[in-house]
């Protein structure tokens, strides 16, 4: 308990400083993901990309992100075993901070588009394990985890396949695929607009004092899709018509049309990540302020600091700023060739897995999610769409995060024992 009282405030410090830059990995390596199908398909530039990132990410981090923080902060060590021990908590939380930040770092480096969330829950269960006892470790719960991590692209390749199957019957099949595709895509921006107002206003409001029952939520979610929509059919409505004669059915002015449905998408996905990634940077850092504050009690529940949810999102748009634009501009096209079409399917897709996991606050990954998106929108046109040396490489990076974060953590917890005391 000494330890706590004699070392709080550095304890702090170090875990806001630690914090900043796992977020700032966040958003240099992963936020690439989230905005490389929208760029990757020319809907938006880069520039434009990183705005609505810019925006998107810091609201969703804000407003929706305390639910996956609090299984990131006490769901996988169990705090209970911690008791008599507390500084062994804040040790293991700056450890996991630490490592998980550094190997994104390194992996940013090298261009490898790996798990933010494999990064911090591999660093936790590392120094869980050697650091406190096999014992310490929730295995049902990092088990629940692990399997997420097969689940969330398996989901998201599904939806995208089927979203994607519904675009080519109810538009390209037309016998007019412009005129379908005005009057179908309205009705896809009020499905976005939609599911990301309704699992922000059933979950991740509470810390902000707002609290709305289910059929409130389903009203003002009903309410907001249409809104949306009716911006989307304003843009919608701007878009200057070309008639080439090589293009019979008029398949580029279709494409113009899922360019300014891409906008959208590319916010539910901004939205959307920073809802559930920001757990990995604050996760942590709300574990030792926590501690902290309360003189070494270890209380799972306790609620996150606004303050510290807003500084998570400030270091993922400072490293999306900073250093995400070198891997957006590779990552859209890496695997399969994206057109707005494409784009929106497998975007749509990770979107909606990725707010459906914040909802029930479980930390998948979106990495995972993405790629599981646009893999689904390669299948729906054939195996040989798919570069199969490009998708090796993802998940051969995603196979070596796991070990890495776990064996920096351990070699950074027994650094923070030896220097603070144990």
């Amino acid at each position: 308990m000494s330890i706590i009282a004699q070392h709080g405030e550095i304890f702090i410090i170090l875990a806001c400083l630690f914090g900043f830059f796992m977020a700032w990995g966040v958003g240099a390596n992963d936020v690439a993901n989230a905005m490389g199908t929208s760029v990757g398909s020319k809907a938006i530039t880069i520039k434009q990309a990183i705005i609505i990132a810019v925006i998107f990410e810091f609201l969703g981090a804000w407003l929706a992100g305390g639910e996956v923080t609090a299984t990131i902060r006490g769901g996988i060590v169990d705090p209970d075993l911690l008791q008599a021990d507390p500084q062994l908590l804040v040790y293991g939380m700056l450890s996991a901070l630490l490592a998980a930040a550094i190997w994104l770092l390194v992996a940013s480096a090298k261009g490898w588009p790996v798990s933010t969330t494999h990064s911090i829950v591999g660093a936790i269960v590392g120094f869980g394990a050697v650091g406190l006892g096999v014992e310490a470790v929730a295995w049902g719960r990092v088990g629940t985890i692990a399997s997420s991590w097969v689940i969330s692209p398996l989901l998201a390749g599904t939806i995208a396949f089927v979203l994607f199957k519904s675009v080519q019957y109810l538009i390209f099949e037309a016998r007019d695929p412009l005129l379908a595709a005005k009057r179908t895509v309205p009705f896809y921006i009020f499905l976005v607009g939609f599911i990301i107002a309704m699992v922000t206003l059933t979950k991740g409001l509470t810390h902000v004092g707002l609290n709305f029952t289910f059929g409130q939520s389903l009203l003002f979610s009903v309410l907001l899709g249409i809104g949306v929509m009716g911006i989307g059919i304003i843009l919608e409505n701007r878009i200057k018509i070309v008639r080439r004669a090589d293009d019979q059915f008029g398949y580029d002015n279709v494409e113009r049309v899922f360019g300014v449905l891409m906008i959208f998408t590319a916010c539910a996905m901004a939205f959307a990540h920073g809802s559930n990634d920001v757990a990995n940077a604050v996760g942590p850092l709300a574990a030792v302020i926590s501690v902290v504050r309360s003189d070494g009690v270890i209380d799972a529940s306790a609620l996150v600091p606004w303050w510290v949810l807003m500084l998570g999102g400030g270091g993922i748009v400072a490293g999306l700023v900073t250093y995400g634009h070198k891997v957006i501009a590779t990552v859209g096209t890496g695997i399969t060739e994206l057109t707005p079409s494409r784009g929106f399917a497998a975007t749509l897709a990770a979107a909606t897995t990725v707010v459906l996991a914040s909802g029930t606050g479980l930390p998948i990954s979106t990495t995972h999610t993405l790629v599981g998106g646009v893999l689904g929108v390669g299948l729906a046109r054939g195996m040989a769409a798919l570069n199969m040396r490009v998708i090796g490489t993802i998940v051969m990076s995603w196979l070596i995060t796991l070990p890495a974060g776990a064996g920096l953590a351990i070699m950074f917890f027994f650094l923070f024992k030896a220097i603070f005391g144990g």
